[in-house]
């Protein structure tokens, strides 16, 4: 084996000048095995067989230092012979599938049938001579021609199902074609960092090969699985795969082994990748749920009796194992806690091989007893706002509709029987009886077209299609969504938590100031004015202090500015020896990164970061920088200008902080200490693990005062934000003096005003009792004066967010948006109500956890979030007062008319037309309109404000008014008016008449205009106002009249319509017209002075469920307010509520399409195997006692692991607090300390309620709640 491997090792020196050279001497199945092993086993596997990883290098014709050459068809081979990074997405649903799923909708089933019945009994016709005793209605045919028609009203309907539900097939597909077309494009936007022909490049995920060496740092979701080759303090959190909660730190000596769909939660290293896409870690995961979905597909296609008769078993067994469960649950109430615990390390500790592995993970996932104990643990997540307003609304009218069709049927049927039996005094003939039936079905289709028009199945069509819209332009203004409804959400934004760096100024750094010395330069000095000494040490500190992957690039554009790679508070360091003449690249070369002896990287709590070098005679020397007013506490001595180092006394510094550190602060300016020490042979070796004595006894070398300029549009905006009613408060690492010079800058806070603006040590001392607990009373007598929280950790931030949701001081509740880029800003993110990560600094952690990322990084383009959230508001309502104006007048028309006159004015194909303009058409034109500035000129809505305002209620029963008079006008005196024949009580199979086609044009007209007055809510009187600007508005009425006059000028019996003259068209567009001046006559009428209207379409109010039904819906993930309303009894008609599950299965298409598991894994992860992944746990540990980070746990949509079993917190006891110390660098990683695994019943806190359920990765795009 040894010798092998040495030969392997000369051959690979010689391959790799040539990297084309012969085959790979590794197979794909030796790699695949040996990734399945960890810790120890690796490295026995990686020594036995290939000597050491840089004998695998050599192995896989790759250089640990250079990487691969890079060459296209060594790369091409490389992706032939061990498979490419992407994990292939499941088949969309094809058109036809779609129309199958439109089908099922219960209303046209109904209608369906009810037509087949018709077409079936319009053939027989009884004997000649009995006909005139079946009734009058039945007979009075003079042209045995028309008779024979009576097929084509079956036919028509059949005719205009097959339409609704092409166009509804139609909308699924495309709107699924749009979130596959955002996938691909936040896909592409993944990019990692390798090393290819010595140069540190940014490849596409899917680019990388086995074979290439990947720099990982700490934020990173690692795309492929690898093996270490260098690395400093790395610290990986492994939860997605294992379920393990610790943070597993990386050595070449203890588990070199890195999987993919992981999180380096700190440090930095770099890697060889042994296995990408299906044959990595998450990939045969994957596989496996892909063979198991393809079985069920199959399954599906057997025939429906199997499948039903096994549903049935399925169930009995169900009934069984529960019954069983019960027993089991008794028995063990009855056991000791301890087995209990030993149980639970037990099934932790169960690993296998991959494939038994992610069995036994997934079976721990589904065990009863976890998920028992997961839904007594999460509180019951509320659906989105919207969402539970639309359910409740739409099963209120579709109750009032099921009732108005129930009734309308009844009413027919029982006139028929009086009018026949009674008053003509008829005997019951058997051969009419199929006349009779007749009848009662057509009676009984007019029920169900009252019903199809009732029914606002439009509703959540417009709510998606007004999404998708808004997301796919929210593209162009930077904002890439990833969950559906943080779009909505965002407009009912009430306070905006954002970061400084990077969010409020340009995030571009440079050094404008420096202490160096004994003197305070006010701009950068010149080199021959530092002493040579001091100048060397400055230049060898920041060259190796600096992460390797920050650096300092030409310009894109020729007169353009540097560009600044990696870190940019570390590009600013570099920007200053650039300054000084000096080149940092220098110091590199001759001390590359593998020669470092040992690198403590920058986190929240060190606040500061240090590398040690090794010198020849066996001495160290450490060189560390960080947060200035923490590491002078460290310092006990001081460069002078003659290049000696004096002792500094705490007199000094405490000058020093006042001379030189505030006033640069109060400049805005970010203070940065540089400082190093010497560890000489005869103090012996150091024990580098302690890093309170290592990190003690510096030298001061310089403080530099770094500047960030504030983003030119962002006062501006924030000016927006507040005229819109939006508090924008700014949290930040940095010291209080920059904090509130930015903020003043910014016009956060004012001179004169009467805020706060503290740091986070006073905050924890403010918000916290004498135990240390977290107080709700004390965060509230802070928060709505907090303009700015400095030099804050990622608790504070986090708890900051979690008071002022949970606030009840204000009405309504504060909905909370928070922007975050660092690794530690997760918890904080995940609990807001929208989260936005910036795209450009942010790590993949915090994309993680957000729900909109910031693709320019840019303050202004949340306002721009603001106001695309408040028009899918105000999209949704201008729908509704639309919609609800045709229902109303529809169902009472039909109502009236069929109790009147026998028959409905507006016949069932004539309704399926009026159903379609105002369902599909007017949700597409309405909910296109794009957004104004007028958006940000009022108030918030806040989570209670109903759907449909006073405003509205006045609309919708006004324009109602208007269009019944002139319907009910035209039904019982057109015919006189226009001097026609009448077309009431015309017999069954009686030709059409001008009558009844002058009454449905009208209505027809009234609903064109209507459609235009829909397009102001707030009693605007210019409803034409900025209409040229939707052309989708303007070619949808177009459209719409150009069928109509089709309609009703061709469409004959099947349309039950006339041509009409001239004269009586422009009679119709005039009475449709009259609608427009109507609405200026409602708007003139004071809403206030209508004291009987009510609003409409409140969400459910927790407080309004009662007792027992929240009990009962202790099992149920959230509170579905749809289901309330059912669960109150009424449920009939929801089964077969239209089309309100085929739009929602809109999204969930989406979702299927790419998620062969629901709960193990979410739609991008199918494309790419970087996204498998849970949001990594978020931890925090100190020396002091705890503070709880985040207290939900992640929900329903994470990969497979065990976190998903409850997580409560530790016992008050254990809680306290964090050091508040500065956050120099907001991308900062906490440490860590687990959360314990307790079951509720254990730990005593009260849970907040839980999150909703965020998906699991940055292309988590659209997982959307709708």
């Amino acid at each position: 084996m040894a010798s092998n491997s040495f030969r392997g090792s000369k051959r690979g020196r010689h391959a790799q000048a040539n990297h084309d050279v012969g085959d790979f001497n590794c197979s794909l199945k030796e790699l695949r095995s040996l990734m399945e092993l960890r810790g120890p086993e690796g490295i026995a596997r990686i020594q036995e067989c290939y000597g050491d990883v840089e004998g695998l290098c050599t192995r896989l014709r790759t250089s640990p230092i250079s990487g691969l050459g890079g060459h296209a068809d060594d790369i091409a081979r490389r992706k032939e012979e061990f498979g490419q990074n992407v994990i292939p997405p499941k088949k969309p649903k094809t058109f036809l599938q779609l129309v199958w799923e439109a089908l099922q909708d219960v209303t046209l089933i109904i209608l369906e049938v009810a037509a087949i019945i018709s077409l079936g009994l319009s053939f027989y016709r009884p004997p000649d001579a009995e006909r005139e005793n079946c009734g009058k209605a039945a007979g009075g045919v003079e042209d045995e021609g028309e008779a024979d028609a009576g097929w084509i009203e079956g036919a028509a309907i059949l005719l205009s199902v097959v339409c609704v539900v092409l166009v509804t097939a139609f909308n699924d597909w495309s709107k699924e074609k749009q979130f596959r077309g955002l996938q691909s494009r936040i896909e592409q936007e993944q990019k990692f960092t390798v090393v290819r022909g010595g140069q540190v490049i940014q490849v596409h995920v899917a680019e990388i090969v086995v074979g290439d060496v990947a720099q990982v740092k700490y934020g990173d979701l690692l795309p492929a699985d690898g093996v270490l080759i260098q690395g400093n303090d790395l610290k990986i959190d492994e939860s997605s795969l294992t379920g393990e909660s610790d943070h597993v730190k990386k050595t070449l000596d203890n588990d070199p082994m890195l999987l993919s769909g992981t999180h380096v939660m700190e440090g930095s290293g770099k890697i060889l990748i042994t296995a990408v896409g299906v044959n990595s870690q998450t990939g045969i995961i994957f596989t496996l749920l892909g063979a198991e979905e393809d079985e069920d597909d199959d399954e599906e296609e057997k025939a429906e009796k199997e499948r039903k008769k096994r549903e049935r078993e399925e169930k009995k067994k169900e009934k069984e194992r529960e019954k069983k469960e019960k027993k089991e649950k008794k028995d063990k109430k009855d056991k000791k806690d301890k087995l209990d615990k030993k149980n639970k390390r037990d099934e932790k500790n169960k690993k296998g091989k991959s494939q038994d592995g992610a069995g036994v993970e997934m079976q721990a996932l589904n065990s009863d007893d976890e998920g028992e104990e997961k839904k007594k643990a999460h509180p019951k997540k509320e659906k989105s706002v919207l969402q539970g307003k639309l359910t409740k609304l739409a099963v209120q009218v579709g109750k009032a509709g099921l009732f108005m069709s129930g009734l309308t049927v009844i009413i027919l049927i029982t006139l028929f029987m009086v009018d026949t039996f009674w008053i003509q005094g008829l005997p019951w003939v058997a051969d009419c009886t199929p006349i009779y039936i007749q009848f009662c079905v057509k009676f009984f289709i007019i029920g169900v077209t009252v019903l199809v028009v009732a029914v606002p199945e439009g509703l959540p069509l417009a709510v998606t299609i007004s999404l998708a819209y808004s997301v796919k332009k929210m593209m162009k203004d930077n904002n890439l969504v990833r969950h559906l409804d943080a779009c909505e959400t965002m407009g009912n934004a009430t306070a905006i938590c954002s970061d400084k760096t990077g969010t409020l100024t340009m995030n571009r750094m440079t050094v404008v100031q420096a202490y160096l010395g004994d003197r305070h330069y006010r701009k950068v000095p010149e080199s021959d004015l530092i002493p040579g000494k001091v100048l060397d040490l400055l230049i060898m500190g920041i060259g190796v202090n600096c992460a390797y992957t920050s650096k300092i690039m030409s310009p894109e554009k020729e007169g353009g500015l540097p560009r600044q790679v990696g870190n940019k508070t570390e590009c600013a360091l570099l920007g200053f020896v650039l300054d000084l003449r000096r080149d940092y690249m220098t110091i590199r070369n001759e001390i590359p990164e593998e020669k470092l002896f040992k690198v403590y990287t920058f986190n929240s709590v060190r606040k500061s970061m240090s590398t040690v070098l090794k010198n020849a005679d066996g001495s160290y020397r450490m060189f560390s920088k960080g947060a200035s007013e923490i590491l002078l506490k460290k310092c006990c001595k001081i460069m002078t200008a003659s290049g000696e180092a004096k002792v500094f006394k705490p007199r000094d510094r405490d000058n020093v902080v006042k001379n030189v550190i505030e006033p640069m602060a109060s400049e805005g300016l970010r203070t940065i200490c540089l400082a190093y020490r010497d560890f000489l042979p005869v103090d012996g070796e150091p024990d580098w693990e302690n890093e309170t004595d290592i990190l003690t006894g510096l030298t001061c070398l310089c403080v530099v005062g770094i500047e960030d300029p504030v983003r030119p549009e962002v006062p501006d905006a924030i000016k927006r934000c507040q005229r819109a009613g939006i508090t924008v408060r700014m949290v930040t690492g940095d010291n209080i003096d920059t904090a509130r010079a930015i903020a003043s800058k910014c016009g956060i806070v004012h001179p004169g005003d009467d805020f706060l603006c503290i740091d986070g040590k006073e905050f924890n001392r403010r918000i916290r009792n004498q135990l240390g607990e977290i107080e709700q009373e004390r965060i509230d007598k802070i928060w709505p004066k907090l303009r700015v929280l400095a030099r804050s950790s990622p608790t504070d931030k986090h708890t900051l967010v979690k008071g002022i949701m949970d606030s009840t001081v204000l009405e309504p509740r504060q909905v909370v948006a928070v922007t975050g880029d660092g690794t530690n800003d997760g918890p904080a993110l995940k609990k807001a109500d929208v989260g936005f990560a910036m795209g450009i600094a942010g790590t993949d952690v915090a994309k993680e956890a957000s729900d909109i990322i910031l693709t320019d990084d840019n303050f202004s383009s949340i306002v721009k979030a603001v106001m695309w959230g408040r028009n899918v508001y105000d999209s949704i309502s201008k729908f509704l007062q639309f919609q609800l104006t045709v229902n109303v007048v529809a169902v009472i028309v039909a109502f009236t008319g069929a109790c009147i006159t026998q028959d409905s004015p507006l016949k069932a194909v004539q309704m399926l037309w009026v159903n379609l303009i105002m369902d599909t058409f007017a949700s597409l034109a309405l909910a296109t309109e794009p957004p104004t500035e007028s958006l940000l000129l009022r108030k918030p809505y806040g989570r209670n404000k109903p759907l449909i305002s006073r405003t509205m209620m006045k609309n919708i029963l006004g324009h109602a008014v208007y269009q019944l008079t002139v319907i009910f006008t035209l039904l019982f005196t057109g015919e006189q008016i226009f001097d026609i024949d009448s077309g009431r009580y015309a017999p069954l199979h009686a030709p059409p008449s001008e009558h009844y086609t002058i009454v449905f044009n009208t209505f027809v007209m009234m609903q064109l205009f209507n459609e235009i007055n829909a397009r102001k809510i707030h009693g605007e009187r210019n409803v034409f106002d900025g209409i040229f600007k939707n052309m989708i508005f303007c070619s949808i009425v177009f459209g719409t009249f150009i069928i109509q006059i089709v309609i009703v000028q061709f469409g004959g019996k099947p349309f039950s319509c006339v041509g009409l003259s001239i004269d009586q068209w422009l009679w119709c567009v005039f009475l449709g017209f009259g609608c427009l001046l109507w609405g200026q006559v409602v708007t003139t009428v004071p809403t206030s002075r209508l004291k009987f209207l009510k609003s409409a379409g409140h969400g459910t109010q927790q407080e309004e469920i009662p007792e027992d039904e929240l009990e009962e819906m202790e099992d149920l993930d959230e509170i579905d307010h749809g289901e309330m309303e059912m669960r109150r009894g009424q449920v009939l008609w929801c089964r077969g509520l239209g089309r309100i599950q085929t739009q929602i299965r809109v999204v969930n298409a989406f979702q299927d399409t790419l998620s062969p598991y629901e709960g193990l894994e979410t739609p991008e992860s199918r494309n790419s195997i970087h996204n498998f992944m849970t949001t990594p746990e978020f931890r925090i540990e100190d020396s002091e006692p705890q503070i709880p980070l985040i207290d939900d746990t992640e929900g329903e949509n994470d990969a497979p692991t065990k976190r998903n079993a409850a997580q409560t917190l530790p016992p008050p006891s254990t809680l306290a607090t964090l050091p508040s110390t500065p956050n120099q660098n907001n991308n900062a990683v906490d440490r860590i300390i687990p959360f314990y695994k307790e079951s509720p019943k254990t730990g005593g806190i009260p849970q907040s309620p839980a999150l909703p359920p965020r998906p699991g990765s940055p292309l988590h795009s659209l997982e959307t709640s709708l």
